[in-house]
């Protein structure tokens, strides 16, 4: 079992900046994919990131965000810039046994609780 807890939410203004954390437990994340989703109020949970071997992004946010890991420290990461209005949403960390990056939330194992980011206008 992998626990994840996701931290570094908050409210921001279009155009900042937010970076969002994964504290991960139980056991090592290296060989998992870790990806992070959104949802949106109203809106279905959505893919933004995801990394393992490869990388890959959300068309809506490539160019803005970048997803990183550190094994060691079991840790994922989402650095956000440029942010807009409709980034806004509660942000997901989430884990994969699958050893390869994948955007269906379908494929991921182990999630956390959420983290909510706000970007005003």
């Amino acid at each position: 079992q992998v626990q994840l807890v996701e931290s570094g939410g908050g409210l921001v203004q279009a155009g900042g900046s937010l970076g969002l954390s994964c504290a991960a437990s139980g056991r090592t994340i290296s060989g998992y994919a870790m990806g992070w989703f959104r949802q949106a109020p109203g809106k279905e949970r959505e893919f933004v990131a995801a990394t393992a071997t490869n990388t890959i992004y959300a068309d809506s946010v490539k160019g803005r965000f970048t997803i990183s890991r550190d094994n060691v420290k079991n840790m994922v990461y989402l650095q956000m810039n440029s942010l807009k209005p409709e980034d806004t949403g509660v942000y997901y960390c989430a884990g994969s046994s699958a050893g390869w990056a994948l955007s269906s939330s379908t494929l991921y194992d182990y999630w956390g609780q959420g983290t909510q980011v706000t970007v005003s206008s």
